[in-house]
Formats: C-alpha cells, sequence, structure tokens
C-alpha cells in the first residue's frame, strides 16, 4: 500500500505532470467516442486522488471507490456536487447494492490488484446492458524496474494476457490498443537505466522543467487523434474498450 506522502505529493503533481494530462486527454477522447446516454452513471474504481472526476463529472454522475483514506480525502476537495467517494476495493469490497453504471473506468489500477481476474468478473457484474468499460495498464512484464516497485505494482501486461482475461469475462472487446507510444523510446531508456544500475528510485517521477513537461504532455496527449482511427502497435501502455453484450 501506498504511504499518505506519495498521495499527497499525487495530487499535486497530477494535474500538471505530462502523463497524467497525456493520459487524461486519451481517455477523455476515448469515452467521447462512447455516445454515452444523457445524465449517464458512471463509476471509477481506485480513484485515487482524484485526478479525473471533473473530466468524468463532463459526462454524467460520478461514484467513485477508493481504498485508501488519505487519497479518498484528497479526492474529495476536488469532486464536484453529486459525486460520490466511497471505501471499498476489488474484487470483492465494493460497497455497492444492485447498482449497474454505463461506464466504468480503471485507469491503471488492475495492476495493484493481487486478484485481477476476479476483479474483472465483479466489475462485469456492474456494468449495464451495452455499458463499457475502459482502462489502462502498464505494458511489457520486461519493462519492470524501481518504477513498479514505487508504485506497488503486482504486474505490467502483455497484450496477449489482457485480451484472453477481458474476454474470459464475457466483456466483448471493442478496443484494445498500445498508448504512449511516441515517448516510448525515452521511456523505454529510463526504465532499462533503471535495471542496469539498480536504481531504487526511479527516474521520471518528479514533474520535468516546464518546457519539456509541456512538450512531453503535448506529444503523449497527441496519439489520442490516432487512437480514434487506429490501434498503436507499441507502447508503454495498454488502453482496452471492452463492452457488456446487450441493449441499453
Amino acid at each position: 500500500m501506498m504511504q499518505p506522502e506519495a498521495y499527497t505529493l499525487m495530487a499535486e503533481t497530477e494535474g500538471q505532470h505530462w502523463w497524467f494530462r497525456g493520459r487524461r486527454a486519451i481517455v477523455d477522447a476515448t469515452i467521447r467516442q462512447l455516445a454515452l446516454p444523457q445524465h449517464a452513471r458512471i463509476l471509477e474504481l481506485g480513484c485515487g486522488t482524484g485526478g479525473n472526476l471533473a473530466m468524468l463529472s463532463h459526462y454524467g454522475e460520478v461514484t467513485a471507490i477508493e481504498m485508501d483514506e488519505t487519497a479518498r480525502n484528497l479526492a474529495q476537495a476536488k469532486a464536484g456536487p453529486g459525486c460520490r467517494i466511497l471505501a471499498g476495493a476489488l474484487p470483492d469490497q465494493l460497497p455497492l447494492t444492485n447498482e449497474v453504471f454505463d461506464l466504468i473506468c480503471l485507469f491503471d489500477v488492475l495492476e495493484h490488484v493481487n486478484e485481477d481476474f476476479a476483479s474483472l468478473q465483479a466489475i462485469e457484474k456492474f456494468l449495464a446492458p451495452g455499458g463499457a468499460l475502459v482502462l489502462t495498464v502498464p505494458a511489457y512484464e520486461k519493462l519492470w524496474s524501481a518504477h513498479d516497485v514505487m508504485l506497488h505494482h503486482r504486474r505490467r501486461y502483455e497484450k496477449a494476457d489482457l485480451q484472453r482475461k477481458l474476454q474470459n469475462t464475457g466483456l466483448v472487446i471493442s478496443k484494445l490498443s498500445f498508448a504512449n507510444m511516441f515517448l516510448f523510446p525515452v521511456a523505454l531508456a529510463a526504465r532499462l537505466a533503471d535495471q542496469l544500475l539498480r536504481r531504487t528510485s526511479p527516474t521520471g517521477d518528479k514533474i520535468p522543467p516546464l518546457w519539456l513537461n509541456e512538450t512531453m504532455a503535448r506529444i503523449f496527449a497527441s496519439e489520442r487523434h490516432l487512437l480514434r482511427i487506429m490501434n498503436l502497435p507499441f507502447g508503454l501502455s495498454l488502453l482496452a474498450v471492452v463492452r457488456k453484450p446487450g441493449i441499453a
């Protein structure tokens, strides 16, 4: 479990850091393509310190679940009116009864959970017919480094493994793509350096100088235009959109 200081740092940086900004732009564009119903019922699992809540609130009524009390308190300060933030955890500690959602979001959360397939099975039960799950996870097992250790990851994902687990839930994959492709060579070099030098603290966890941070944010975010029309062949992350069969 992350220390309270780590959540405080996340709350301070996730609005500015190039990685959070780029991912938020990509998932925002992805959700916009889903044609959600008006006043959609939205659930974010593992909302952390709430960096995505304002964006998600543009699409409907948001419920967020977070296991850490420090993170929940920080998220509550960012939450808009009507946004519920509840204590809970995957796969079997979700405080939801007879509720279903049009959109469930899982942004770099599944890699933290011991029972990832059981968690996907639990999520399927809370999706409304025709509802969508949008998730992101870190890609490539061979890129495991101090970065993953610091963030308390349990695993990184190969595309085929994630595809198999999603399909075995009975959900239908409508998109499964790599992301963070343009900056992949830079990130790869940093991760390999962490591995070779056996660093205990990762490279790149702090906000770079303003000009560099802005440049990297724009480069990462620009992938949303490609992802609208194609799947990317490689990248530091995986992005999936899966649907529950049926008509809402």
